[in-house]
């Protein structure tokens, strides 16, 4: 059973979940777990790993148009090195601060291989969830699509400063707040465009009919040498953390005027299907 099944089954049991975060009276929270052999490669820095860490579960409060307010993190490695664990610190506070939140502490242990655990959580009387989508409208993306696709490329090289670099992303937490007011549905990418988007049609009972080209970061072209390559890195690798919402077609103009980062509109909300360019969008993405 993979991830989605997993998911999907849990659903049944848990009726509550399925967003990117849960709500109770106003109080979002989120958490995830990461581990070295699965989402650090070879080169990720502690500083880096704290930072990527916690700035998962910020997303998460992103995805939702929530205020974040806090964060803490489970720290687990098979023996302490007090350099290590203060960079790790040091990162979780950094992306922190950089949203308007704080990393509060959290809890250390023993396990076989780098392993953290991290939950943040956010404020907002009205957030924005994933069911929202109406035919007509449009759906469209922050930022750039594939800079973690690069940053693993990087790593396989070697270029480990740069690839440290484009793995301490920028939380899209201001953007979502802002685009609270606009959205009707909302989620973040973590596991790459096209899976974001069966996720949204399921959670709204709706399709998506995308155009390209789409919003690709500019640093593709290193690592990838064909536009289909560089057009996988952007629709199917994931951890992007940016965010896909869907919108009014009369409110993406002003949305858009409002944020401090680009918003691409990419297509628009259907009856049902996910299709690129006419043809049917494959549902690949980023598993765990």
């Amino acid at each position: 059973m993979d991830e989605p099944e997993a998911l999907r089954r849990l659903s049944e049991v848990v009726p509550n979940a399925g967003d990117d975060a849960a709500v109770v009276d106003g109080l979002i929270v989120t958490t995830d777990m990461l581990h070295e052999t699965t989402d650090f490669p070879d080169g990720t820095t502690a500083y880096t790993a704290g930072w990527r860490a916690v700035g998962a579960s910020l997303s998460d409060i992103a995805a939702m148009g929530g205020v974040p307010v806090a964060a803490v993190a489970v720290y687990g490695v098979p023996a302490f090195e007090w350099d290590e664990v203060s960079a790790f610190v040091d990162g979780a506070q950094a992306v922190c601060a950089q949203v308007g939140s704080e990393y509060v502490g959290g809890d250390l242990d023993s396990h076989k291989e780098f392993t953290t655990a991290t939950t943040a959580v956010g404020r907002a009387d009205e957030p924005v969830r994933r069911s929202g989508a109406t035919p007509g409208e449009i759906v469209c993306v922050t930022g750039t699509l594939g800079r973690s696709a690069v940053a693993l490329e990087l790593f396989e090289r070697g270029e480990t400063e740069r690839a440290n670099q484009l793995f301490q992303f920028t939380p899209r937490t201001a953007a979502g707040q802002t685009l609270r007011t606009y959205a009707t549905a909302m989620m973040d990418s973590s596991d790459g465009l096209a899976r974001s988007l069966y996720q949204l049609g399921d959670a709204s009972d709706c399709g998506f009919a995308i155009e390209t080209p789409l919003p690709l970061d500019d640093r593709i072209g290193e690592v990838a040498d064909s536009p289909e390559q560089r057009l996988e890195h952007g629709l199917h690798f994931g951890e992007d953390f940016e965010l896909v919402c869907t919108l009014p077609e009369e409110a993406v103009t002003q949305a858009s005027a409002e944020l401090s980062v680009p918003l691409t509109p990419i297509g628009k909300v259907t009856e049902s299907s996910v299709t690129l360019d006419g043809e049917l969008l494959p549902d690949r993405g980023y598993s765990h």
